[in-house]
Parts: structure tokens; C-alpha cells; sequence
């Protein structure tokens, strides 16, 4: 394979990358992943989420966001046949440096408890496992 191109995500993207999540084990979407919501985050966070092509076929994505303190990493996702190869670091690395771009000093995300790969990924790029926080979700839509 030759090199790899790691380019802004846009909302044009939408059917692909959702057909690619749908595929990647380890990764849950929900409601917030409707095109519509995506189409917001992308609008609300320009320049921040990416994908990996080669020769037109979709390698990765991520998705990266802040709200003005602290950043937030989704769905990262690397083709199975594709991993190891630094595309999902190079993904990282992208949302990290832009994120630092604009003035945000610390990123979170989200790794399900059974994703015992996705763990080993972030701990071996640099991320570390808060032991201190537990995470509380509230599903508004459903009041």
C-alpha cells in the first residue's frame, strides 16, 4: 500500500463513514450519530475530524470535537485489514495537534469496557485510563 491520506471529514462523507461504523467492531453508535447530529458536530467543530483513504477506499475515521475547554476524541476506527500500519496514530495525532492549534490543552474520549484493543491503542499512543471519574449519561430525548 502506498502512503495514506488523511483529509477533513465533511459531511458529504456521511454514508460511507456510517456504513464503516456499522463494520468496526468495538465501536457503539447511538442516536447522536444520525447524519443530522453529525452534520452539527462537524459544523460546530470544523477542521477537527478526518479520514484515511488510499485510491478511494475509506481506511479510518475520527471524529474530534471541544467545547471550548477540553477535547473530545470518537469514533476512531481503522479498517481491520489496515491496522498496525499508523493510521490510526496518524488520525491521533491530526485531532491532537489541531486541537492544540486552537488554544485546547487536554483531550477525553470514550472506550467501551470489552474493547480491549482500543485500550491497548490509546494506552500505547500516550492517552491514560482515569481510574478517578465514572461516566453518567441521561437520555434527554426520552423525557
Amino acid at each position: 500500500m502506498d502512503r495514506f491520506l488523511i483529509r477533513e471529514m465533511k459531511l458529504a462523507d456521511y454514508s460511507a463513514v456510517i456504513n464503516f461504523w456499522r463494520q468496526t467492531p468495538g465501536l457503539a453508535l447511538s442516536d447522536a450519530d444520525t447524519e443530522e447530529n453529525i452534520g452539527v458536530f462537524l459544523t460546530r467543530n470544523p477542521g477537527l475530524s478526518f479520514v484515511a483513504e488510499f485510491a478511494d477506499q475509506l481506511l479510518g475515521t475520527i471524529l474530534c470535537g471541544h467545547d471550548g475547554r477540553r477535547g473530545f476524541i470518537y469514533h476512531l476506527a481503522v479498517h481491520r485489514d489496515h491496522r498496525r500500519k499508523g493510521i490510526g496514530r496518524h488520525l491521533a495525532e491530526r485531532c491532537v495537534s489541531k486541537l492544540k492549534d486552537v488554544g485546547i490543552s487536554k483531550c477525553h474520549l470514550f472506550v467501551l469496557a470489552n474493547n480491549d484493543q482500543g485500550m491497548i491503542f490509546w494506552n500505547k499512543i500516550g492517552f491514560q485510563r482515569r481510574e478517578d471519574i465514572q461516566i453518567y449519561s441521561h437520555n434527554i430525548s426520552s423525557e
